[in-house]
């Protein structure tokens, strides 16, 4: 096992149609959360696209057969790293419309009304996900857009067979469905059971708008017109909102440590800065005879994910409203002092810890996808409506959902939204500001060549599921699918509880933690890692056993 103290600074189909370069051989390789997309955006990679194409294939088909999280009306993050090595982050998170106010989810009295935030018109912000597709493919894309959209087009029209978990999860939801949308009933059903065929055929019209129209297909004309008209009477997304929004292409966090370089998302996503933080912190303890989800393990990690937490609930945001101290965040020494309050054998009250001090001369329904191209490309992205089926709002006449993702703003200071995570000023709601978000799409180097594509869904449980897993390669060696598949715990510092994943909630685990001062919490499944790790001239693929992942190989 590497000791970290020298660290400073779905489904898949693997297709074999490596091409043989001088010293590296690559593969077409796709790992995502539904195995209708991942036979789309292997199909793109062997008709020659490359890992954007695919990835924008795939996400036009997640928003078909993955309803739940996959989406046009939604947004997210994506870090590509192209086979020069060079690296790009592309933000296309949703943005506060202009009409949005600080205390837009506060009653008469001040107080928070949660719903408002995370459930019907209020909770919707302005979607990012097509801006997103057209300004990836503009930039790094090689096939046309037609034949990239007319997968999931298809995927639409004729339908597809729902698995066993997403007839729970629509049987789950209809009441929702039913009581926010008045005028359609898209996924309404008396009864959903696995096999049932899903087709949805005004989906299939409006991404057939949308390719004919490019960009404006969606944010300008009769899908934004329907957009304004569905939300309008307790919405406040405006036609300017639609037609003005723009993503970014963002400056990523790489962080060197050992023979490693991680490549992540930076703010609004807090998933790049946490990460290096985490094992900044991680690298002032020797780790050389410490087991696996071991009590002292388990203690030491819960101990650094307090503290990162900590400062993300302070520190971060939207770079473009607020000044993100990034260097300082990002400071050895800073994290080391961090590190260094830390006791081995007695857990610090969460209530103790609060963000550090500067030294002066920041259900979880997403999806996350991993692709990798015979070019030597890939691609990680997160994306997201925010919870199961976002708002519960479809777009009238046009079949597809939109967002709550209003709900990761803070709406009140020192108020938890809906995966219990503490905010400040910093994340505070503003006009057009883009909300603080938990996605960590991850890419690492190892020795400057490309190692690892991974990301998850699951809220504030992203940033520690990603860490882990990392971990679970780097230190404990452990094959990629066995690295995803390792059970899980997780600390945010607010509520001063480890949550641990149900294998992991034993007597022998949770006695001696609760010894030393720690609240165990047992919960269901946490994340659902999709992966792919290069290992010299070799490859192999990690999905998630806990959600409906496969594996297969083709040669």
């Amino acid at each position: 096992m590497t000791n970290l103290n020298s660290f400073f600074c779905c489904f898949l189909i693997i297709l074999f149609l490596g091409c043989n370069s001088n010293k590296k051989r690559y593969f077409d390789a796709v790992v995502t959360g539904h195995p209708q997309a991942t036979q789309i955006g292997i199909q793109v990679l062997e008709n020659g696209g490359n890992a954007i194409d695919a990835s924008i294939a795939v996400q036009l088909a997640l928003s078909v057969c993955l309803p739940s999280a996959g989406n046009i009306g939604g947004g997210g993050f994506m870090i590509c790293r192209m086979n020069s090595g060079k690296a790009y982050a592309l933000d296309f998170r949703e943005k506060a419309p202009k009409k949005a106010t600080r205390n837009m989810y506060l009653d008469q009295d001040g107080n928070i009304v949660d719903s408002l935030s995370t459930y019907g018109h209020l909770s919707i912000g302005v979607p990012g996900t097509i801006d997103g597709i057209f300004e990836a493919h503009k930039k790094l894309g090689s096939m046309s857009m037609d034949s990239l959209f007319n997968y999931a087009i298809t995927l639409a029209q004729r339908g597809f067979p729902i698995t066993q978990k997403q007839a729970k999860e629509l049987n789950y939801y209809q009441k929702d469905f039913k009581k926010f949308n008045p005028n359609n009933n898209y996924l309404q059903s008396n009864k959903w059971i696995e096999g049932d065929t899903l087709k949805q055929v005004d989906l299939a019209n409006t991404l057939r708008i949308i390719k004919d129209g490019g960009r404006k297909g969606f944010y300008e004309g009769e899908i934004a017109t329907s957009i304004i008209e569905t939300t309008k009477e307790n919405g406040v997304i405006s036609i300017s909102d639609l037609k003005n929004y723009k993503s970014i292409w963002r400056e990523p966090i790489i962080f060197p440590f050992d023979d490693y370089t991680l490549i992540s998302m930076p703010p609004p996503s807090s998933g790049g800065i946490a990460l290096a933080q985490l094992l900044m912190m991680l690298s002032n303890f020797d780790l050389n005879n410490v087991e696996h989800n071991s009590i002292e393990y388990i203690h030491l990690l819960s101990e650094i994910e307090k503290r990162v937490f900590a400062d993300r609930s302070i520190h971060l945001g939207d770079m473009d409203y607020y000044s993100v101290p990034i260097n300082d965040l990002l400071n050895f020494d800073y994290n080391q002092d961090r590190a260094k309050k830390i006791k081995l054998k007695k857990a610090t009250p969460s209530n103790k810890i609060s963000n550090g001090e500067f030294k002066k001369l920041e259900s979880e329904e997403t999806t996350h996808f991993s692709i990798t191209d015979k070019y030597g490309n890939a691609v990680s992205v997160t994306t997201t409506l925010n919870t199961n089926y976002g708002s519960k709002v479809f777009v009238n006449k046009y079949g597809f959902l939109l967002n709550n993702e209003m709900d990761d703003f803070s709406s009140k200071p020192g108020h938890p939204n809906v995966y219990g995570l503490l905010g400040s000023d910093a994340n505070a709601i503003e006009p057009e500001k883009r909300m603080l978000s938990s996605m960590t799409p991850t890419i690492l180097e190892k020795n400057n060549n490309l190692f690892l594509v991974l990301g998850t869904p699951g809220g504030s449980t992203i940033i520690t599921s990603v860490f882990q897993t990392i971990l679970n390669v780097i230190l404990f060696k452990m094959p990629i699918q066995d690295a995803v598949d390792a059970p899980r715990f997780h600390h945010q510092w607010m509520p001063d509880n480890i949550y641990v994943e149900k294998v992991l909630y034993t007597d022998s685990l949770v006695n001696p933690l609760n010894a030393i001062g720690h609240n165990i919490k047992e919960r269901s499944s946490i994340g659902h890692v999709n992966a792919i790790l290069y290992n010299q001239n070799s490859i192999s693929t990690g999905a998630d056993h806990r959600g409906d992942n496969l594996g297969k190989i083709l040669q």
